[in-house]
């Protein structure tokens, strides 16, 4: 349990998508413009985080790593088919980014309206591919280890969007020099908050 809890907390604050990979930018820039909007795509992206990176895990380990597929059958102990993880793990993020637009149109269509465009291109994200990557880079050894890698990266992303969103909100408030206003004050805000989060560094649990 202390070590779900470890990859939980490294996974949000140290080793967060946004701040210490910059992976996502693109939404992360683009729909944090107010806290709302921000609100429901980070959800989105917990969701679709906390779901498409254990499924790749148990892909990865039943059915591409070589010797996975032994369960099979000797005749399979042998085979090697992680040339297709690229492939798999982008149709699973397809298919749940898929069911989210659905669900999100169905029951909360302003939502739907506000993100227009980037809740489907969640499934091109690079932060959601990324969980996937990483989890299968670090060869974590249980799915409940890369359900919480998962669960946290999506977290990190909620807050790092969230945090920005509001700020955003303040600033708008503020006497910010014309050459600045936009995305030039949004560049320099998400700095200062990546040196923010890279004090977390120190947390050795």
């Amino acid at each position: 349990m202390e070590e779900l809890v470890n990859i939980f907390v490294r996974s949000v604050f140290i080793d967060n998508m946004v701040f210490a990979y910059f992976l996502g930018m693109c939404s992360y820039l683009a729909v944090s413009k107010t806290v709302t909007t921000a609100n429901g795509l980070g959800i989105a992206v917990i969701f679709v985080l906390g779901i498409t990176v254990p499924i790749n895990f148990l892909i990865e380990n039943y059915f591409l790593m070589p010797g996975a597929l032994s369960w099979l059958g000797p005749r399979f102990a042998e085979m090697d088919l992680s040339f297709l993880s690229f492939i798999m793990f982008i149709a699973v993020i397809a298919s749940m980014v898929q069911l989210v637009e659905m669900v999100v149109e169905k029951f909360v269509p302003a939502l739907y309206s506000s993100l227009g465009i980037f809740l489907p291109l969640i499934a091109v994200n690079c932060a959601i591919l990324g969980g996937s990557l990483f989890m299968q880079e670090r060869e974590y050894a249980t799915i409940a280890e890369a359900t919480s890698f998962g669960l946290g990266s999506g977290v990190g992303f909620y807050l790092a969007i969230v945090g920005l969103a509001a700020i955003r909100e303040k600033i708008k408030y503020s006497n910010v020099p014309p050459p600045l206003r936009g995305l030039g004050i949004t560049f320099i805000i998400t700095g200062l908050m990546g040196i923010a989060f890279m004090s977390f560094l120190g947390i050795n649990l």
